[in-house]
């Protein structure tokens, strides 16, 4: 018979593994849509053609792509034209945003909050990501083909853009937000807009099919859950390079990383000679917790200025108590000071700018009632018109006739 007692003689580190095993699925399973729900009978104006399958997987996946959750299944539009859909669903935002870089070719340009968190319109085909499912959804047609639908004619070779807009946010508005952003470490590229053509990578794998042929990347350890980000950098005839950044959670692991890339970077200039060659970074550097490479650019100086602009934002939140909290307090309280003297000078300028335009406008009522009053009251005179103090300014002229000659 099962007894309490049984429970308490477990071995602490089965029940630990246990407790975490349970945890781990509690976390997995809230965030991940119901795929019968996701890919219903109706999207919008679709309707389902054939059962939801699971797709296969090309032989060059990615590990990102291997280890999400994925369905297919085929719509057909109003007009009559079929659509595949298929949904990767990943453990993480950052593994879903790297499918999505790496669907993106050189003539994708991503737009943020289109469609999901970011989006690429190709001819007959939409990429979007939204927290952490990539959805890729492809016209069935072949371009270039002319098909007939009752008496409508359409080019295959024009995009589908209201069909694929209208199937994607069908789609989009039934997947979990997730961190409804793109990964922060994309925020840190230089230059601004350089998300459009940012590749992204959360495993080792994908990071060498996006920096191809580079040795210096051997040494480079994803232990810890690292992350990188790199795009190409073209600053009108001058070209930069391509700029790579890869960001390890701890500075341990970026200490450990640095020694071990800048060790393999000695051995690869003793043999290549040529700093910048094919197999050589033109410039690297540690930056935080960053590691930090500039490839194929043709001058290093150029290098290490895209380099200087690269910015490490350290932000530390700790899972228990604050093992600190006299620093803890002394911050609170400084933020506090600033903050109350930042109010009062507001409020004593905003009293100020209140009170010199109440004192403006009651000034100026004043003195155009003193000259009315000016044209319209009697002349004051002690001696009977021949002397008078016109101090105020309010006495009429007097009759000259009245007043005595010489």
């Amino acid at each position: 018979m099962f007894s309490l007692g049984g429970v308490l003689r477990i071995p602490s580190y089965l029940l630990a593994i246990l407790l975490s095993f349970g945890a781990l699925t509690s976390a997995w399973a809230e965030p991940l849509p119901d795929t019968q729900q996701l890919l219903s009978e109706r999207i919008q104006d679709f309707r389902a053609k054939g059962a939801i399958v699971e797709p296969a997987l090309p032989p060059d996946a990615l590990l990102e792509m291997a280890s999400a959750s994925r369905a297919s299944r085929t719509y057909v539009s109003p007009a009559g034209r079929t659509y595949t859909v298929t949904v990767f669903t990943t453990p993480s935002d950052s593994q879903a945003y790297s499918i999505f870089t790496f669907h993106r070719t050189i003539h994708g340009e991503v737009a943020l909050g289109e469609v999901g968190i970011a989006s690429v319109f190709f001819p007959t085909r939409l990429t979007f990501v939204k927290g952490p499912s990539f959805v890729l959804i492809e016209s069935t047609q072949k371009p270039g083909v002319e098909d007939f639908v009752g008496e409508q004619v359409f080019d295959k070779q024009e995009p589908h853009q209201a069909e694929l807009l209208s199937l994607g946010r069908g789609i989009a508005a039934k997947l979990p937000a997730g961190d409804n952003d793109i990964p922060v470490l994309v925020k840190h590229l230089p230059w601004e807009g350089q998300f459009k053509n940012a590749s992204y990578a959360t495993s080792l794998g994908t990071l060498r099919a996006i920096v191809p042929n580079q040795p210096i990347l051997d040494v480079v350890s994803f232990e810890g859950g690292a992350e990188a980000v790199s795009a190409e950098y073209h600053d009108g005839e001058q070209e930069h390079g391509k700029l790579l950044i890869i960001e390890f959670t701890t500075p341990q692991l970026a200490t450990d990383n640095d020694q071990q890339i800048t060790a393999k970077l000695n051995e690869l200039k003793g043999i290549n000679q040529v700093v910048g060659s094919a197999n050589v970074p033109t410039a690297y550097r540690r930056v935080g917790n960053y590691a930090v490479f500039v490839f194929g650019g043709k001058d290093e100086r150029l290098a290490n200025q895209l380099i200087d602009q690269v910015k490490y934002e350290q932000v530390t939140q700790w899972l228990g108590d604050n093992p600190y909290p006299l620093l803890e307090a002394q911050r609170r309280y400084t933020t506090q000071t600033l903050g109350v003297l930042v109010s009062v000078v507001k409020a004593s300028g905003l009293a100020l700018v209140v009170c010199l335009t109440a004192g403006g406008l009651f000034g100026g009522l004043l003195f155009i009632r003193r000259r009315a009053q000016q044209k319209t009251s009697d002349a004051y005179s002690d001696a009977g018109g021949m002397l008078r103090l016109n101090l105020d300014e309010m006495t009429p002229q007097t009759d000259p006739a009245r007043l005595p000659g010489k």
